[in-house]
């Protein structure tokens, strides 16, 4: 079998120390590359995980997220860079500026944006930014006053802003969803559609503007149209070798060729001839082309949505990693942790992922034997082998060499769409589906529990718990179910104080008290007599949607909501969401929590985030041997940190390395060059490694 491996770091241990430094990683994945904005040798990526920072010249990447920085959200939707050198990042949840070293976050709460929603940004000549909205419409911000523009207070066509280009007159050329482009000059407004003009769609995705002025739109299933001012011409599939008519991206090449990205491949026109790059022909990896840039020297940066960025100077194609972990997508949809400490991860399209702290090794279908790639449910039996549930294909064991899969087709099991599995203590599966009820699985034999045959109140099954006297506990659409071996007892909103009858959720503690997460119910305590409800009303839960529950070895409640993780230790109630920490997303699906008290969160579109509140403990070897001879100072530091030889022998070069195990800054080593410079760095945990003799001396180091 092919296994696709993603080496991060292999630190070798001579004598092993515990570093406890940072509260909050993020791990994502970046291959959606979404925006680049070229900034002399350093190109600005904006990914469905964050942001990253690339030198052109060492390939080196810097990754910013929610956890090192104050990135308000990983998607990164759009950027541009001013005159200072500041970035404006527009994000899912607001406008971030950073200047290198600050930071000034502005959303809907303490700005004059009207959503947090944002699509696009382009700045005139003026510094002013210009900032397209999720149907919020269009925001003017000069660096003080805030101004809006929308349908209903101007002519803009539509809400939902698309693109922005600015023309050599100042007048802005707006791209929206079904309003089609309107040119706005400051004072007048002029809108052109399909009804009044050559425009072949109404949906304008993209703008670019050459050296004559004239207007290059994109749109989604319109094909590319020029407009001059006066004539429009339109290239589409049916007059034209275009090889889509959904243009999501476009840059010019000076006054001569235009690159155009679409869903089925990369275009290069001359005006003439058509040349097209796709997976079949070339080294594109991906036909969905999301973004392009040129740079100064003419190479061509081409973001992906699947496949990250690749680079193309007509000649040779070059991969860059984006992602600052082998996290295959970003919706975790599963977690379960080993007795060795691995983490098995699954994920709503990629597959399973396996990270042992160090190693990703991602099974899919198409490199094992995983029936699905979008998975559900995951539960590790005591040999250690996987029970993964999925969402379409039944359900497989993985014992780390050989994959079994049961569904309709080759077993008893009712159903190929599982939810959810739990392991009782004599290894007996406990399956749950989505329309087929519970299923008990015994070496062979598979025993259907349903509402024909049982006192279960529904065929859907949405989550499932075990207590120590091995009486099974089971969420439905229509309520909780206890069943222990003979009898079936049903709770629900009519006959008990359950707030709703969808349990979404349910862990046990240690007095043997469930805690039910509901759909829209909030958070229900349960000891078997009493029920003790917790909402939004009356406790510091941020939703009343509750879709995990995790339960820590001091017994403090940990609670995934759609608005953001809550802590509940009995008495005190801790907020999480991602304005105030390291989350990702406020969408929290799932909670895992490893023998070290980390929680592992698995969020709907933030990828995995892993937290300690005493700090993540990091693996890292200092080799004792030789960290006497290297003194790395000052550290904590906040701007240049010096590397000092203290013996003989010689130092060939130094790196930087983040706690996800990437190179992000490079030195040759000499006396007279022997100083780093940090300050772009976000704040947080890194090693420098030190080429030293004939062996590696590895640092930790602390950015202020």
């Amino acid at each position: 079998m092919k296994k696709k491996v993603l080496l991060i770091l292999i630190i070798y241990l001579t004598n092993f120390a515990n570093a406890v430094e940072p509260s909050w990683i993020n791990y994502t994945n970046g291959d959606n590359v979404l925006v680049l904005v070229e900034e002399g040798n350093i190109i600005w990526i904006g990914t469905s995980g964050g942001l990253v920072k690339l030198n052109k010249i060492t390939g080196i990447p810097t990754f910013y997220n929610g956890s090192n920085s104050r990135l308000p959200d990983n998607n990164i939707s759009s950027l541009a860079i001013d005159d200072n050198g500041t970035k404006w990042i527009g994000t899912s949840r607001g406008l971030a500026a950073f200047d290198g070293t600050n930071w000034i976050i502005y959303d809907a709460s303490n700005s004059g944006l009207p959503s947090n929603r944002l699509t696009s940004i382009a700045i005139d000549e003026n510094g002013t930014k210009w900032i397209g909205t999720y149907y919020y419409g269009l925001t003017e911000f000069n660096g003080t006053n805030w101004i809006v523009y929308d349908s209903y207070n101007s002519d803009l066509p539509n809400n939902h802003v698309n693109s922005i280009a600015i023309d050599d007159n100042g007048s802005k050329w707006i791209g929206t969803y079904d309003g089609g482009l309107t040119e706005f000059d400051g004072t007048n407004w002029t809108s052109y559609n399909t009804s009044n003009s050559g425009l072949p769609n109404n949906d304008v995705y993209t703008i670019a503007i050459d050296e004559n002025g004239t207007k290059w739109i994109g749109t989604l299933g319109g094909g590319l149209t020029t407009f001059n001012g006066t004539n429009w011409t339109i290239y589409n599939t049916s007059n034209s070798s275009l090889p889509s008519n959904y243009v999501m991206s476009l840059a010019i090449e000076g006054n001569a060729s235009k690159w155009i990205g679409t869903w089925n491949g990369l275009t290069k026109f001359d005006g003439a001839n058509w040349t097209t790059y796709n997976i079949s022909n070339s080294g594109l990896p991906d036909n969905f082309v999301h973004s392009i840039i040129i740079d100064e020297g003419g190479t061509k940066w081409i973001g992906t949505r699947e496949e990250g960025l690749i680079t193309f100077d007509e000649v040779n194609w070059l991969a860059y990693n984006t992602s600052n972990s082998g996290l295959p997508d970003n919706r975790v949809m599963a977690i379960a942790i080993d007795l060795t400490g691995t983490k098995w991860i699954g994920t709503d399209y990629s597959g399973l992922a396996q990270f042992d702290g160090t190693n990703w090794i991602i099974y899919d279908t198409s490199n094992s034997g995983i029936p699905s790639d979008r998975l559900t449910a995951i539960a590790i039996d005591a040999s250690g082998s996987e029970w993964i549930g999925t969402l379409d294909k039944g359900l497989t064991v993985f014992n780390g060499t050989v994959w079994t899969t049961y569904n309709t087709l080759n077993s008893d099991i009712p159903s190929n769409r599982l939810t959810s599995i739990a392991i009782d203590v004599n290894g007996v599966k406990w399956v749950g589906t989505y329309d087929g009820g519970l299923t008990e699985f015994s070496e062979t034999n598979w025993t259907v529990y349903n509402t024909s045959n049982s006192g279960i109140p529904s065929n859907r099954i949405i989550s499932l718990a075990i207590d120590v006297s091995g009486t099974k506990w089971i969420g439905t659409n229509k309520g909780l179910v206890k069943y222990n071996g003979t009898n079936w007892t049903v709770y629900d909103t009519s006959n008990s104080e359950l707030p709703s009858n969808w349990v979404l959720s349910i862990a046990i503690d240690e007095n043997g008290t469930k805690w039910i997460g509901s759909q829209n119910g909030g958070l229900a305590a349960f000891d078997g007599t009493d029920w003790t409800i917790y909402n939004t009303l009356n406790s510091g839960l941020q939703d009343n949607y509750v879709h995990s529950t995790a339960i820590d070895e001091n017994n403090t409640k940990w609670i995934g909501t759609w608005g953001g993780l809550a802590t509940f230790d009995g008495t005190i109630w801790t907020s999480f969401i991602s304005s105030n920490s390291g989350l990702p997303s406020n969408y929290v699906y799932k909670i895992t929590i490893d023998e070290n008290g980390t929680k592992w969160l698995g969020t709907l579109d933030g990828g995995l985030a892993v937290y300690n509140e005493n700090g993540i403990p990091i693996s890292i070897d200092e080799n004792i041997l030789s960290m006497n001879k290297v003194n790395v100072y000052p550290n904590p530091v906040f701007d240049f940190v010096h590397i000092k030889l203290l013996s003989g022998g010689d130092i060939s070069s130094i790196e930087i390395i983040n706690i996800q195990g990437q190179p992000i800054k490079h030195l040759k080593y000499s006396v007279n060059h022997n100083t780093m410079d940090v300050r772009g760095l976000p704040k947080g945990f890194y090693l420098i490694k030190i080429y030293y003799d004939n062996e590696i001396v590895l640092k930790k180091l602390i950015k202020n």
